[in-house]
């Protein structure tokens, strides 16, 4: 369960996420009709060696078991990846040069996209994520001028993001993938808050989040457990998450804080891009939002 005060590293809590949202870019990678590639993340996965990299080389559980308990999770991790990396390229055409990922986990777009030239790009995330990725990927030739900012968004990150060159007189491009079911409604706030307070018109945000209820069906949640307890991983993602109730809807909150949003979903990006969504996947990524605002 979750606490106030509570830290992880990449094989723990929160933390342990990562890993399967790599593993998830790593099987979408390799699939002959893949929508992106991410040559990183199967070695993220491979060096974390926690279970995970059973699951990535089909060492535990058939295709049809997989597809049948993570079809939705996939579905939707490929489609925010997809939109998130057209995002990026979207922001980069208009000439914006700041970037911020928040909660970075192992993201690994400062490898793998094209950036402009003077593209300065931030990473916020807990120390020891942060130090992982770094050794995992060392020699890794990056495309951008890659600044870690090793801090609990918990805590005053603003002060450390400035503190390692930001520069909150330029428009910047914000990320929040992946992010805000970890924080209580209050945070979330204040993590928009603060983000608003550095952004200078000009400036972007992308992020996703679960709308609603998302709770697994006994069944479906029993099974998954069972997979990854022959994979040797020990977590339930549910209980890393605070409640949907109580939180302001993204999109309401930028709007009503003069942001221009824009609002799509996993099912639309997919489909556009020629990907079949079955009935039941569809089903699953019916109450996931995609979104971007701009500040005028």
């Amino acid at each position: 369960m979750r606490t106030d005060d509570d830290s992880w590293d990449i094989t723990e809590s929160v933390g342990a996420t990562a890993v399967g949202v790599a593993a998830m870019r790593a099987r979408e990678t390799a699939r002959a009709d893949a929508l992106f590639q991410d040559p990183y993340a199967a070695k993220l996965v491979e060096a974390v060696g926690s279970g995970w990299d059973k699951i990535l080389r089909g060492q535990v559980g058939t295709d049809p078991e997989r597809s049948r308990l993570y079809g939705p999770l996939n579905a939707m991790m490929t489609a925010r990846t997809v939109y998130i990396d057209e995002y990026f390229g979207a922001v980069g055409a208009a000439g914006i040069r700041q970037v911020v990922i928040l909660a970075a986990g192992l993201d690994a777009r400062a490898y793998r996209l094209e950036w402009a030239s003077g593209t300065v790009l931030f990473e916020l995330d807990q120390p020891k994520v942060l130090e992982f990725k770094a050794s995992a990927l060392a020699g890794e030739p990056l495309t951008v001028d890659r600044r870690e900012v090793a801090i609990d968004l918990r805590q005053d990150w603003p002060k450390a993001l400035r503190g390692n060159g930001f520069d909150p007189a330029l428009p910047t491009a914000w990320l929040a993938e992946g992010l805000l079911r970890y924080l209580p409604g209050a945070a979330q706030d204040r993590l928009f808050d603060n983000i608003a307070a550095l952004s200078v018109p000009g400036s972007t945000i992308a992020l996703n989040m679960g709308q609603g209820q998302r709770t697994l069906s006994p069944e479906i949640r029993a099974e998954r457990e069972k997979l990854m307890a022959q994979a040797g991983i020990r977590i339930d993602v549910e209980n890393l998450w605070y409640s949907a109730d109580d939180r302001t809807d993204p999109r309401d909150w930028f709007a009503e804080h003069g942001w221009k949003v824009t609002a799509s979903d996993p099912v639309t990006v997919l489909t556009e891009h020629g990907r079949e969504v079955p009935d039941p996947v569809r089903e699953g990524l019916r109450n996931h939002l995609l979104m971007t605002a701009v500040r005028p």
